[in-house]
């Protein structure tokens, strides 16, 4: 295929917009097609004005808006399809397309990768009837190609719902980790991998002709495997965090790394539990039996001396940090992996904190230790290689600030996908006469809300939903309902129907959510910003204040953002109503945030019933 011989407006759009990395897979596409030559009696065309500009049409841009790199690189990856199609047509294009595949190896060049992604899925989104419809497929499998191509991490915030795509968008990076010729990683939970390794992976195997070996393991595959390693995500962090030296330098893909902070954070906390004080003792002789008795029953006189809060959990001061010091003689390297791994931890040079959970009702308490500066001990992970994190929503802007800040990323390319306006609407009731969460008129007045609107819907009983996290509200709010309907109120149970009303937490509507109906009515009474009444966040803050950042902003707002989005996506695919009564989104400045990440909603004044019967 000759340049001269593409129409003209298209000929000046190539030639203006080729981009340098794809010159051999053009040069292929040349040598596929031949030459035709021009007759000689046809007079040399003239580019008109009119035809110079026609390339507005094929990519259209607005006029006086300046133009960022990102739209350039889009543009230039587009006219090379759209310039091919035009001269060719579909059929012609997929044989050309099988020609430049034809390498030894089945696999496209590396510097053909964006091109052949977006054609590939492009043919196989025209095909594929049975594709759920998502506006986002070509742009963010062009993002995971370039990040494979140019070894950059990116942070893609897809936005969508996931009881309604389940996953779908994973065609965007699959089908660019197939093609690409050397090993990738995929970081996917546990849940998913079934799905993945029986039924997405074989068929786009299939239907691309590739036969790219697929490793499934919790353990790293040998440094010569050229294919895909499929690891959860707790696996991969626990290699990464304690045996970096068996990881290699591969491209990584974190599908759902909404969770990757908590993830983190878990693996990296040591918990001596009451079973861990039992097993000391047994190793020791009967002459030191007493010491670890009276270390533990000082402990618990000190912790049980406390002051109750929602959470029973508390930061060990000097004093009873120097009690478990006094223990430090007694560990041997036979000893339980948890003491050793706890006392390692203690004698760390960098910051520890230290906190004990108590259960009053059984007399046992829990011991945990974990690092300060989560930051410093997760930061070298990107440097080892490119990850592409891919998450639902951690932020209102696209640049994802405090996400980034709290996993240690550096500069990546960040995108927001936005969210369909139409499939994933939702009624958002926030009444302006509610009182502030803090003051002693609230519970009454939203305990006689709720009872409103659930009569409001007594007639056609729709799954509800109502979100508590402090543990004397939550109780107070179960009993009044209870009261009136009787066993349809249930607290923190998953096996429920569409006629239940669900009260509990944030965690556990975290943990259950996938499990459960999607409800048709959800209640928020506050919105779940993390409270310093427990002592981690506190702790958390203090490193915060200690560097002289806006804590609030980039730190305890975003956690209540993150979330709260996460917890909507079933009413997204409900199209229900949410109704929140924390007055702090109309009194305060960070209002509009929450909004924004309520967004796409329609704002009402009043509960429209007749919105749950659609």
């Amino acid at each position: 295929m000759s340049e001269k011989h593409l129409r003209p407006s298209l000929f000046h759009f190539y030639t203006q917009f080729k981009p340098v990395e794809h010159e051999k897979f053009i040069q292929k596409l040349r040598s596929s097609c031949g030459r035709v030559s021009r007759p000689c009696n046809e007079p040399k065309r003239r580019l008109s004005r009119r035809a110079k500009f026609r390339f507005r049409s094929i990519f259209p841009i607005n006029a006086g808006e300046p133009r960022t790199r990102a739209q350039t690189i889009e543009s230039k990856q587009i006219t090379i399809d759209r310039v091919i199609l035009s001269a060719h047509g579909d059929s012609q294009l997929e044989t050309l397309h099988h020609r430049v595949m034809s390498k030894p190896n089945g696999l496209p060049p590396t510097t053909a990768i964006e091109v052949t992604t977006h054609t590939i899925l492009r043919d196989l989104l025209r095909h594929q009837t049975a594709i759920v419809d998502w506006n986002h497929y070509l742009t963010m499998a062009r993002l995971v190609a370039r990040a494979l191509r140019m070894s950059k991490s990116a942070l893609i915030q897809t936005g969508v719902a996931t009881h309604r795509l389940e996953g779908k968008y994973r065609l965007s990076y699959l089908i660019p980790t197939l093609l690409w010729d050397r090993a990738v990683t995929i970081v996917i939970p546990t849940a998913c991998q079934s799905d993945l390794l029986t039924t997405e992976l074989p068929r786009l195997q299939q239907w691309l002709g590739t036969h790219k070996p697929v490793f499934c393991d919790k353990a790293p595959p040998l440094p010569e495997f050229n294919g895909l390693w499929v690891t959860d995500p707790q696996s991969w962090l626990h290699l990464h965090l304690h045996h970096p030296t068996v990881m290699g330098h591969h491209p990584t893909i974190i599908d759902r790394a909404d969770e990757l902070e908590n993830w983190a954070q878990e693996l990296l906390t040591v918990r001596l539990n009451p079973e861990d004080w039992t097993s000391l003792q047994m190793s020791q002789p009967l002459s030191k039996w007493k010491a670890i008795i009276d270390v533990k029953i000082r402990l618990m006189e000190t912790l049980w001396q406390r002051p109750s809060n929602p959470y029973n959990c508390y930061v060990l001061d000097p004093i009873d940090r120097s009690l478990i010091d006094s223990l430090s003689d007694l560990i041997t390297p036979d000893l339980h992996p948890n003491w050793q791994k706890f006392y390692q931890q203690l004698s760390a040079p960098t910051d520890r904190l230290v906190w004990a959970t108590i259960d009053r009702t059984r007399g046992t308490f829990t011991l945990a230790i974990a690092p300060t500066d989560l930051v410093a001990e997760i930061a070298p992970i990107w440097e080892r290689q490119a990850t592409v994190l891919i998450t639902s929503g951690v932020d209102v802007t696209a640049e994802a600030i405090g996400y980034r800040q709290e996993l240690g990323l550096g500069e990546v390319t960040s995108v927001k996908f936005s969210l369909d306006r139409q499939t994933d609407l939702f009624q958002l009731y926030i009444p302006r006469w509610m009182p502030m969460p803090n003051t002693s008129k609230f519970q009454s007045v939203l305990i006689d809300e709720i009872q409103q609107l659930l009569h409001l819907i007594d007639g056609s009983p729709k799954f509800t939903i109502i979100l508590i996290q402090d543990t004397p509200l939550k109780a107070q709010v179960a009993a009044m309902l209870a009261a009136e309907w009787g066993t349809r109120v249930q607290v923190d149970r998953a096996n429920l129907n569409e006629a239940n009303i669900l009260v509990c937490g944030w965690e556990f509507w975290q943990e259950h959510q996938d499990d459960l109906p999607a409800p048709q009515l959800m209640i928020v009474p506050t919105l779940p910003i993390p409270s310093l009444e427990d002592p981690l966040v506190a702790a958390k803050v203090n490193c915060y204040k200690q560097q002289k950042q806006d804590w609030f902003r980039l730190y305890l707002l975003p956690t209540g953002l993150r979330i709260l989005h996460r917890a909507i996506d079933p009413i997204r695919s409900s199209q229900g109503i949410v109704a929140i009564f924390d007055n702090r989104i109309n009194q305060r400045s960070y209002g509009k945030q929450v909004l924004a990440a309520l967004s796409p909603c329609a704002r009402i004044n009043y509960p429209d019933l007749s919105w749950l019967d659609r």
